[in-house]
């Protein structure tokens, strides 16, 4: 049974920044992928206009800035190289391919047990790993979700999750529909009538607008003021910059943009634009969510029916570390978020650890990983 001090699951940011911060230590590990590369997410599954939102100061991994050359939001391209850089730096070596099936703490070992399916060329044989130490980096944005809807499978378009749309490029004249207001829905429902496409996106739910300056702004006024002023603040700044949206059927949360992220893990919309287009009519919404399908027919629950060539689902992520880890009931929930309050989320019992599970973006996962790293060490 091959054996390591730690047994990190997941080579995305997170995992990659725990990876650094023990290299610097000399603490041996194993990292665990899924897939066949490391940041898959931003490798494989992002569309190509994505750009960090936050400023490239606060989405640093530990113990390497940004080139002072990229701009101050990163671009996915500049991010990758970023990343492909670190992993260089710190002599990163994921295991690809291993799918984690179970993570169980043995008494009688008093160590971890990490059973994987070993994917690799077609390989199919389930692999056993020993850890004294576990991290869980698997992310907060782990499994597609599609929901069910009636007549989905009817649908004579193109159906696409969010995670295999990449430009806007190809879908010129056609009619499309985006499904989902979050910051992914919005920011593809720009991209595609900016290529020129009949875009319409349903919004169910009042939404936050923002703009880049604001959450900056609100990230560091949080430092010195209540979550309840920053609120009251970056509120009043959305109603002067993008007035009342009302009559365009995108309502305001009654609740604060910050309070919100809190209680419902709701993030508010950071506009690069999209704002702008539904003004001007380019993109359409609609305020109803999909009764059912048939052909290229979608009718609405509000009793609209309209014809669409694709439809683009932005609904987001499922997590499954509720599936594998074993006694972890305390310090992860249902959804795979952390359970344990601010600032001790990342550490379980036993060895257990988990990063950037506390939605508090690349800057949060680098305190985790550097956290983590430096209790580990004080332990052995």
């Amino acid at each position: 049974m091959p054996e390591a001090v730690v047994i990190i699951v997941g080579a995305g940011p997170s995992g990659l920044a725990v990876a650094g911060c023990l290299s610097r230590l000399q603490i041996p590990y194993l990292l665990l992928e899924r897939e066949d590369c490391f940041a898959s997410l931003w490798k494989k599954y992002s569309y190509d206009r994505l750009h960090l939102h936050l400023p490239k100061q606060s989405c640093e991994l530990p113990h390497m800035s940004f080139p002072s050359s990229y701009p101050t939001y990163v671009p996915k391209k500049q991010f990758i190289q970023y990343l492909d850089d670190y992993v260089a730096r710190f002599k990163i070596s994921p295991m690809y391919q291993r799918n984690v099936e179970s993570a169980n703490y043995d008494q009688g070992y008093e160590k971890w047990v990490v059973k994987a399916m070993n994917n690799d060329e077609g390989c199919g044989e389930v692999e056993e790993y020993l850890g004294k130490f576990l991290v869980v980096a698997t992310g907060e944005t782990a499994n597609p979700y599609v929901p069910e809807v009636e007549g989905l499978s009817s649908f004579d378009g193109e159906v696409l999750h969010s995670t295999r749309f990449k430009s806007g490029v190809e879908f010129k004249n056609k009619n499309v529909l985006v499904v989902g207001s979050g910051n992914s829905g919005m920011e593809i429902a720009l991209d595609l009538a900016n290529h020129g496409a009949k875009t319409s996106i349903i919004v169910r739910s009042p939404v936050h607008f923002l703009s880049r300056w604001m959450v900056y702004l609100a990230v560091v006024l949080s430092s010195y003021l209540s979550l309840s002023k920053v609120d009251s603040l970056t509120v009043l700044l959305s109603k002067l910059v993008y007035g009342d949206l009302t009559k365009y059927g995108i309502g305001r949360p009654k609740e604060g943009p910050f309070l919100m992220k809190k209680k419902y893990s709701r993030y508010p919309t950071v506009d690069v634009g999209t704002c702008n287009k539904i003004k001007s009519g380019e993109i359409q919404v609609l305020p109803a969510e999909i009764g059912s399908i048939g052909g290229n027919d979608v009718e609405l629950k509000n009793g609209k029916s309209y014809q669409f060539d694709s439809i683009v689902f932005c609904t987001g992520f499922k997590r499954s570390t509720n599936l594998w880890l074993k006694g972890d009931d305390y310090l992860l929930g249902e959804d795979g978020i952390s359970k344990q309050s601010f600032p001790n989320h990342w550490k379980g019992k036993k060895g257990l650890y988990c990063v950037g599970l506390s939605r508090r973006g690349f800057y949060g996962a680098s305190i985790d990983a550097q956290n983590i790293a430096n209790d580990i060490k004080s332990s052995l």
